[in-house]
């Protein structure tokens, strides 16, 4: 039987809350009522949170309770589905909130608030391309936060704002990758606390992944040398060249998919994306704009293909480059430099922001 009323409402979340909002949610409300705490009274209300975790955490009978209760066109499951956390009897908690090293917060925002000043253009530029941090999931979480630490948050966004180059203040993916780093640095000990593991981990992740993979990184990645080479030699190149390239590039009926080396991925390496992305950006710009779309997707996989030629067969290198190999100067396997080896079996793994 579905419980009739609504779950969501009982741990004052949204219906389209993530599977960590809801886990933070259940704790820190499981704090505020249990029985152990507020007293014998509150023995009920607890129960009731700890139901709503229940159908909540679990994808399957969220799906279910949603298409009952909150049928939405289009939707077939919960949102941002993870594996449930499973409980069972009166008002208790079985998995273990992550715990981490303690590390002070106010120290590590000053550091993030003086890298952020020493940004480089290179760094803006990859932060253009971050992928935006889950800022919502704090905003659905700050009921649950301390007063002084909503406070916090916004001196916090105020004081990343101003720190921030004039250039990357109102581009909506670097500012929200630089506040999403902030608030994973100033909400770490509260996140540790409520949430247990992998929710602990796939909000850390989210919330630093598009600083991390935009700060402290050559502009290209690992094969920065060569794709700087090869678009300095796109930019030199008379424009009946490029032209003669595009049409002979727009022959060639160039897939969309940008096809990724055996052990990477564009999920799992996202400093890569961005590296494949900005390349990708700066050669295409180079075309003249009336330049057809088959040309710029075919010039968009030669870059794609420079960037991750250390990891690449020759074979398929030489498939990705196509018409734009000799122009590029490309056509060759030589490596510009070394790549270090990746945990994941890949050639390169990309270094942590500060």
């Amino acid at each position: 039987m579905l419980p009739p009323d609504d779950l969501y409402a009982r741990l004052e979340l949204p219906v389209d809350a993530s599977a960590e909002a809801i886990e933070f949610a259940w704790r820190a409300l499981l704090k505020r009522h249990h029985p152990d705490v507020a007293g014998a009274h509150t023995d009920d209300i607890a129960k009731r949170i700890n139901v709503a975790h229940d159908w909540l955490s679990d994808p399957e009978l969220r799906a279910r309770y949603d298409r009952e209760r909150h049928p939405r066109p289009g939707r077939l499951e919960a949102p941002d589905a993870a594996p449930p956390t499973r409980h069972a009897g009166k008002a208790r908690s079985t998995a273990r909130p992550a715990r981490r090293r303690a590390v002070d917060p106010a120290e590590a925002i000053e550091r993030h608030l003086e890298r952020i000043r020493r940004l480089t253009e290179d760094e803006l530029d990859r932060l253009t391309l971050a992928e935006v941090a889950p800022i919502a999931f704090v905003a659905t979480i700050s009921r649950f936060l301390p007063a002084d630490r909503v406070a916090a948050l916004a001196t916090l966004e105020s004081r990343i704002q101003d720190a921030l180059p004039a250039r990357g203040r109102w581009d909506v993916p670097t500012r929200d990758a630089v506040i999403g780093y902030g608030y994973e640095l100033l909400l770490g000990p509260f996140l540790d606390e409520h949430l247990s593991e992998p929710f602990r981990e796939r909000v850390r992740e989210r919330l630093a992944r598009g600083w991390e993979a935009a700060v402290d990184q050559p502009r290209y990645g690992p094969s920065t040398g060569v794709v700087e080479a090869a678009i300095g030699r796109l930019a030199a190149a008379p424009p009946s060249e490029r032209a003669r390239l595009a049409v002979v590039a727009s022959r060639g009926g160039a897939s969309a998919d940008l096809p990724w080396p055996r052990g990477l991925s564009a999920q799992d390496d996202d400093a890569l994306r961005v590296s494949s992305a900005l390349a990708q950006r700066d050669a295409i710009a180079l075309l003249d704009p009336a330049a057809p779309a088959l040309a710029r997707r075919s010039l968009a996989r030669a870059m794609h293909g420079l960037v991750l030629r250390h990891a690449f067969r020759p074979t398929e290198l030489e498939r990705l480059l196509g018409p734009w190999a000799e122009l590029l100067g490309a056509a060759g396997r030589t490596a510009n430099a070394s790549p270090r080896r990746s945990p994941r079996g890949g050639d390169w793994s990309p270094r942590r922001g500060t």
